[in-house]
């Protein structure tokens, strides 16, 4: 019996989903908000830019891990995998889920993170220009307004998307929850 769950995905598959879950909970609504409200704007984003490759990172590859260890059920003739995965009853409630959150961390990782660091970069050189920091309150340059507004068109973007990663995420423990029923 012990042999059979350690070689079984079943298991692989939850725990990777958990971390995922826990992970997006954590990160969106805990750990920036908190760091937002208790540490200076640079080191802020100097801590963000090193986390969010890693954070989207994993939103891009556990789903992908998802897919491949998708448990079957040979009670209800369900294959496990990307085959099982594909099959018309776990469309809406399995693939659909799935897939969204793979887009959605490939997405934030491949397009809307090097957007983002563009701007920062680009903020930090006109920020050199302008001499005033890209935070301060005084008047700035018509450019650095202009970056100012690209970045939060990007931010708005990247949460929402996370957003729509997280709702994916419960959607699919309701799913995973129905079938340990």
């Amino acid at each position: 019996m012990v042999a059979s769950i350690i070689t079984s995905v079943v298991p692989y598959h939850i725990i990777s989903y958990g971390t995922l879950l826990g992970t997006t909970f954590f990160h969106s609504f805990i750990n920036g908000i908190v760091m937002f409200r208790t540490v200076d704007r640079p080191s802020f984003s100097a801590v963000q830019s090193k986390l969010f490759p890693i954070y989207f990172g994993m939103q891009t590859a556990i789903p992908a891990f998802l897919a491949l260890t998708f448990p079957g059920n040979s009670l209800l003739g369900i294959k496990g995998g990307i085959s099982g995965l594909l099959e018309a009853p776990n469309k809406w409630s399995s693939l659909v889920p799935i897939a969204v959150m793979f887009v959605s961390g490939l997405s934030q990782l491949a397009v809307l993170l090097p957007a983002t660091i563009k701007t920062m970069k680009d903020r930090r050189g006109q920020a050199k220009r302008d001499g005033q920091e890209w935070y301060d309150k005084d008047t700035k340059s018509d450019e650095m307004r202009a970056l100012n507004k690209k970045f939060g068109i990007l931010h708005g973007i990247s949460s929402l998307v996370n957003l729509v990663e997280f709702v994916a995420l419960v959607g699919y423990g309701f799913t995973l929850a129905a079938r340990i029923q």
